[in-house]
Parts: C-alpha cells; structure tokens; sequence
C-alpha cells in the first residue's frame, strides 16, 4: 500500500521535561502550493484520535481553506502511530519506555518541519479541532511573531480541572484491565480499550444529544449500538500506550507552563499577537464556552464565536453538523481576509 504521507526526521530532541527522544519524526502532508509571496501557509496538528486524512475533512475545493489557494501542512502529533510513537518506537522507548511529550514539544518540532524542511517563515494560520485547539493556542503564544491568525475550534489554551478529571476517569478505564499490566502488555488490553470507549462516549456528545436520540443520524437505532461502534473503533484502531501519551500531553496542556512564560497565564494569553477567533460549542461537556470567554478576555486581538449545538464536543467531526462546517467556513474567511 502506498504510503499517503511524508516523514521529517527530527533525529534526537531534547524534551520539555529534560527526557530525550530518540530517532524522532514527524508525518505529514501537504496539499496546495507555497505561494510566491509565501503568505498562504495553514497549519493544520492533528487532534487526539485523528490523523492528517481525518483534517481533510476540513478543507476543499470551493472552502474556506481550498488548497487550489493555500499551502495546507498538516501535521500529526507525536503518539498517534504516524509519528514517532509508543507502538513505533525503538527499544527502550517503545511501549511504555516511551518520553513524556508536551504540546510545547509538538509545536517546536512542527516549527522545524514548517522552517527547516518546508522553507516557511510565516504563517496565515494556524486552526483544528480538540487537541489540534490546543496546539492552535500553543502556536500563537509560542511563536508570535511568526502566526498571522488562528482558529482553535473545540479547545483550549490550558487543560482546565474538570477536564483533567474527564481524562482521568478514561485513563482509569483502560489500565484497570489486567492485561494492561502498566503498558507493558504482549497484546493489546482490549477490555480496557473498550471500557475506555464507552466512558468516552458519555463526554462527546451532550446529554441532550441523547435524549433527542440524535445518534440516530449517525446510523444507530439505539445507544448501545453507538456504544458497541465506539468500542469496535477502539479496539481495530488504536494503540493504548499511544491514547496515553497523548492523554498525557492533554492533561499537561498549558500554553504558559514555560520558561517563555513562568506559568503567568494571562501574561501568556496576551502575549498571542495573532488575529483570533475562538469556537467554542455550547454543549461540549469538556471545553465549555465559559473557559473561552476567560481566554478570549486575555487576548489583544480575539473574538469569541459560540456555535450552539447539541452534539457537543463531536459537532466539529466531519459529517455530524453541517452547519458547524459553515460557520467555520465563514469564520475562517473573516480571519484571512481581515
């Protein structure tokens, strides 16, 4: 099979929190072309189950982002299985061996990869859903002088308490499977992976996207169907050891928890120069709008746009609300063209 992405390697980096990753690389893609002027650049990370095929989802012909206009990088995060990875990694860093990676060490990687490799010095934008939010924030507040715009839809620039909770609810779900056996597991804990889907489920979406039983449209007669997708998409499809690192780094998540910054969030969120427009939805269960509002206060240059849906976190998945893809469409427009 053909392989539909491109590997930068990194070689060794030196980690945020003094570890060290060995024989690092990063998979991408691009779509489009780098403009003679080189200002058409959008930087697309990946979000926590996702992949650069997922963010096409994102971007088109006749879109906001079409790439018969824009120089479209997308870039998955250290730990989904495309780049470097608990389930790809060389001994002793395989598996469980595996180096703590922070956002921040996401973003100065995709830096080199967007500097070294790619020849761009600026950026139009940086936007994605969920963890690719977060890495939206982390972009601007990391490397200011380089983001014209960006778009976090679905995130946030610090991981707040109660999500941190969410997580580790999930987390407790997988490695209470015997098998798990502290990731170092000979074949994956598939009851754990499923528990993990099922307690996951009950996050993505609102409750009033069950009551409504709006998981009809998704081709489900009943919960317990969606339920049974979710584990069967679990457990064909992901690593465990790879949904805790980056579980880890989303825990972790905080664009002032740095030498830049000192832990001074609002010096932090002030520091993001970049035009911005932050989307929130108004029943995601774990970015609520309220956190938003608080980020959005901080920065010079932002504006809040809520997106009332009650498909909560999974209104941004392609193909659930078609209406959430026109707002961002619009919002996207009014970010490259202001």
């Amino acid at each position: 099979m053909t392989q539909d992405y491109k590997i930068f390697e990194l070689g060794r980096v030196e980690l945020q929190r003094g570890e060290v990753l060995n024989n690092a690389q990063l998979a991408y893609q691009t779509y489009g072309e780098l403009n003679e002027a080189g200002d058409n650049v959008v930087v697309m990370p990946t979000f926590y189950t996702g992949t650069h095929l997922r963010n096409e989802g994102f971007f088109g012909s006749g879109r906001a982002l079409d790439p018969a206009r824009h120089f479209i990088v997308s870039i998955n995060m250290f730990g989904n299985a495309l780049s470097s990875s608990p389930s790809n990694a060389v001994s002793p860093q395989n598996g469980s061996g595996f180096p703590k990676v922070t956002l921040w060490d996401n973003v100065k990687c995709q830096h080199a990869l967007l500097t070294q490799q790619l020849g761009v010095k600026r950026i139009a934008l940086v936007t994605g859903w969920s963890m690719a939010a977060c890495q939206s924030f982390q972009w601007g507040a990391q490397y200011p002088d380089m983001v014209d715009a960006i778009l976090p839809f679905c995130g946030s620039a610090r991981t707040s308490p109660h999500n941190f909770v969410f997580l580790e609810g999930i987390k407790a779900a997988l490695q209470a499977d015997q098998n798990f056996n502290n990731g170092d597991y000979e074949q994956q804990p598939e009851r754990g992976l499923r528990a993990f889907a099922r307690v996951y489920a009950g996050w993505a979406f609102s409750q009033t996207f069950y009551r409504e039983e709006l998981f009809r449209q998704l081709g489900f007669e009943t919960v317990e169907d969606l339920l049974v997708d979710w584990e069967i998409d679990h457990v064909e499809n992901w690593d465990a050891n790879n949904l805790l690192a980056k579980l880890w780094a989303w825990q972790q998540g905080d664009i002032s928890n740095n030498e830049l910054y000192g832990k001074d969030f609002e010096r932090a969120l002030g520091a993001i120069s970049a035009r911005a427009i932050v989307m929130p939805c108004s029943d995601d269960l774990y970015f609520p709008p309220e956190d938003s509002e608080i980020e959005v206060r901080h920065m010079p240059c932002a504006e809040l746009q809520v997106y009332h849906s009650p498909w909560g976190h999974c209104v941004a998945s392609p193909g659930n609300d078609a209406g959430f893809h026109g707002a961002l469409d619009k919002a996207i427009t009014e970010l490259l063209q202001s």
